[in-house]
């Protein structure tokens, strides 16, 4: 243990032999790959596989990129370089595989589906001997991209991300700096993802709205309006209008919450005709509506039905015990886990692969 009268620590830093920089810890400069990657003109990801995979990068590159680590006196992060490569383990824990870490970069860690689904993906890394490394975009492209960067900087072994702007771009930066890249709940061609079969759910929905004798519906949503929520109401609207009823009016509030689910109850009441069945994006948007109805003194389901979209913990204590549309939301997130692993493994082999879940009707009383 040090204390206050120990000497400064000498320590010397090597890079392919060099020394790359010598003093006390106190003197340790603080340059980061970002810095390294500007200079020499390079993405992080090159740096990174010259730090890494030296082999994969063009001598004239190479060259480049240890001229500015040489000049920017740049030190490696022993820490981040444990995170993609592992610590040492014992013979025949978890196989030959090394401890890894991998990103789950989700909307909006407040919102219970994220968290549950963040929640199965950790528990897929864990039964493999990995981490996961929880962040959240909260609906922002630019903190999105900072969370992005900072993997990429930390040398995360890959990234489970619930996106809300990534690009192709994006995606292939992350692949050039040798991550494996899954979206959760999205889709796009040439790269793995977990996804739940959000036009069937709607569908679902709005046939049990229709069983149960409502023909006047509507759909409540919030922006941002994610994908899968489009895909429920396109799913619940062509269902709806088959069956000969008018196409369902859309609300749509500022958030997916309970407060403005209890705005959009407001909303109903004011409507001309008044809808007898609502069907929301999902369960929290459900239970505000829900919770302002009763106070207005609005029976549900008896005058209006209410139905929503992910069978949060919540949903079954609800003021009224909620209908809704069970998600699997864990299995969600451990089927992105297996498949961000399995892409890693695999390398150059791998063939990215989509797995497709369906959702199912979880009745209660709201409808």
């Amino acid at each position: 243990m040090c204390d206050g009268n120990s000497p400064a620590r000498h320590e010397e830093r090597h890079y392919l032999g060099k020394p790359l920089w010598s003093g006390t810890r106190s003197e340790l400069p603080q340059t980061s790959i970002r810095e390294v990657a500007r200079r020499a003109g390079v993405s992080v990801g090159t740096v990174s596989n010259v730090l890494n995979r030296p082999d994969l990068v063009a001598e004239a590159t190479r060259d480049r990129v240890r001229a500015a680590i040489e000049e920017l006196g740049f030190v490696r992060n022993e820490s981040a370089r444990r995170l993609r490569r592992g610590p040492e383990r014992t013979a025949g824990e978890f196989g030959d595989q090394p401890r890894r870490a991998f990103g789950v970069v989700v909307e909006d860690l407040t919102n219970p589906y994220a968290t549950d689904v963040a929640r199965g993906a950790e528990a897929a890394l864990n039964a493999s001997g990995h981490d996961a490394l929880w962040l959240s975009s909260d609906y922002s492209a630019a903190k999105e991209r900072r969370s992005l960067d900072l993997l990429e900087e930390q040398r995360a072994a890959g990234v489970l991300i619930i996106p809300v702007d990534l690009s192709a771009r994006d995606i292939t930066g992350l692949r050039t700096a040798g991550m494996s890249v899954v979206l959760i709940d999205r889709h796009t061609p040439d790269v793995c993802s977990a996804q739940v079969d959000h036009v069937a759910g709607g569908e679902i929905a709005a046939a049990h709205l229709l069983g149960i004798g409502r023909r006047r519906i509507a759909f409540v949503t919030g922006v941002p309006e994610p994908e899968p929520c489009v895909e429920r109401r396109d799913g619940a609207s062509r269902t709806i209008v088959e069956a000969g009823s008018a196409k369902p009016a859309t609300l749509v509030q500022d958030a997916m919450s309970p407060t403005e689910g209890r705005a959009a109850a407001r909303q109903l009441l004011d409507m001309s005709p008044r809808p007898d069945g609502v069907f929301c994006a999902n369960d929290l948007l459900a239970i505000g509506l829900i919770n302002e109805l009763t106070r207005l003194g609005v029976r549900v389901p008896q005058d209006i039905a209410v139905i929503g979209y992910d069978d949060i913990e919540l949903a079954a204590s609800a003021a009224v015990p909620l209908t809704t549309i069970r998600q699997p939301r864990r299995e969600l997130g451990w089927e992105a886990a297996e498949l961000a692993m399995a892409e890693l493994g695999e390398g150059k082999s791998h063939q990215h692969r989509q797995v497709v879940l369906r959702p199912e009707l979880v009745i209660r009383e709201s409808a």
